[in-house]
């Protein structure tokens, strides 16, 4: 069962404290200076790629909605905030009521990202859009890092299934997001039962060196799980000495035996000698699984070795290297008063620093060649080009405050593969660079 496709709550009550604290004290003084109610529009975008990458992936937006919809002020809450004494009456007799009503729209999730891409669009009311700020970068931020990473090692695999195994490695929460952003980003299991159980990602998971450890012999251990598990099960071949480890799997479970996994040494070396041994054993359909602090650049190694899947925990769960993507939630509209009917003003920061940005409500786009394959990102403000109209990106999520729908992970997924094929091949590759293909401002 996917429970977020039925859209339960997550894992608290109310994710309304999933914030800081200058979202609420901006919310008092807006109040007060009746400037509260002006109709705006904030964009998540992102200036830059993190260092070398060719392309972003967008995930956690089924995660932004679940957020939004349980984005309430309780008894238990709102005590706490008077409390402390952190707004004012005023401010929180509006909290008890506050139920996001607006619209927004963004780019389907598994969809590939630039620098200045309007990744998502929140509008309505300054007041009941701006508390949103931290819970939907803390989600975006994160589950688009990890995705990222995902999809490189997925490339790097060339096919070969990859096996998300970083609970360990991460909080206990953000083990089961990053689970979630791996599978949209490529990967095809997960050893995280949690994530099993509320997004439906299949689990796998057989066995560690305690286990072996745990018995007199290496022998006792194997005949152990084959027993319970059955001959097609996976058997940690490295606790002692890999050479006789395959030679008694393969006495222990015959030739029927699923799988060995390697998890220390020189990866590359070691695998071209067990596949040679199990092939020599009769075990020809065994497969090799290899594990060890692996990131895509490991992965791109092996490529030419006999490995059938990879198991990849910290520096997935990590980012590999980049655990944020540096997106950021700005004001880009608002209305010159509370009339709802006041028409919207483009607004931007202009400081110096690199930290600018571009006012107004954008659209975007996303130019093919003559081949189909993706040659620029092209955001406006204006009126979308009569060229660009069956391209744009942007999807509307939420009207009116209800989410519009869920989508199933596998469909996310699919994106992805089909988003990622439609960019240049260059895309794909591991060396550093500069995105894949620009952005264009009209």
């Amino acid at each position: 069962m996917n429970t977020a496709d039925l859209g339960l709550p997550v894992d608290v009550p109310s994710t309304a404290l999933f914030t800081d604290q200058y979202e609420l004290t901006m919310l008092q003084a807006a109040l007060a200076a009746g400037t509260a109610e002006r109709r705006s529009v904030f964009e998540v975008f992102t200036r830059r790629l993190p260092e070398g990458r060719r392309y972003g992936v967008v995930a956690g937006t089924g995660r932004v909605l679940d957020a939004v919809e349980n984005f309430r002020f309780d008894a238990d809450v709102l005590g706490f905030l008077r409390e402390n004494a952190i707004v004012d009456e005023p401010t929180l007799e509006w909290l008890a009521s506050y139920r996001f009503g607006g619209d927004i729209w963004g780019y389907p999730e598994g969809e590939v990202y630039f620098p200045g891409s309007p990744i998502l669009r929140v509008e309505g009311s300054f007041a009941e859009c701006v508390l949103l700020e931290t819970v939907i970068l803390s989600i975006l931020n994160h589950d688009s890092a990890i995705a990222a990473a995902a999809s490189r090692m997925a490339s790097a695999a060339g096919g070969r299934p990859l096996i998300e195994m970083g609970a360990r490695r991460t909080h206990e929460l953000a083990a089961v997001a990053a689970s979630r952003a791996a599978y949209v980003g490529g990967f095809a299991t997960t050893s995280d039962l949690a994530a099993g159980f509320r997004y439906g990602i299949p689990t796998v998971g057989t066995s560690a060196h305690a286990f072996t450890l745990l018995h007199d012999r290496e022998r006792d251990a194997f005949q152990a799980q084959v027993n319970s598990l059955g001959r097609g099960t996976t058997l940690l071949v490295d606790t002692y000495d890999v050479t006789e480890a395959v030679r008694m799997a393969v006495e222990v479970a015959g030739p029927e035996l699923g799988a060995v996994r390697i998890d220390s040494g020189d990866l590359l070396l070691v695998a071209h000698r067990v596949r040679q041994q199990l092939d020599e054993l009769g075990a020809r359909d065994t497969r090799i699984i290899v594990t060890s602090d692996l990131d895509e650049y490991a992965i791109a190694s092996l490529a030419a070795a006999p490995v059938d899947a990879y198991g990849v925990g910290t520096q997935l769960v990590t980012g590999s290297g980049h655990p944020t993507c540096s997106m950021v939630y700005k004001l880009v509209a608002r209305a010159e008063s509370a009339d709802p009917k006041a028409p919207l003003e483009a607004v931007a920061k202009r400081s110096t620093g690199g930290k600018t940005s571009i006012g107004g409500r954008k659209w975007a786009a996303r130019r093919l060649d003559e081949r189909g394959v993706a040659e620029a990102e092209v955001i406006g403000t204006g009126a979308v080009p009569v060229a660009l109209a069956d391209r744009q990106l942007l999807v509307e999520l939420v009207k009116g405050g209800q989410v519009l729908s869920r989508e199933p992970l596998d469909a996310v997924r699919d994106r992805h593969a089909a988003s990622l094929a439609n960019l240049p091949l260059s895309a794909t590759q591991l060396s550093r660079g500069e995105p894949v293909i620009p952005t264009e401002y009209i």
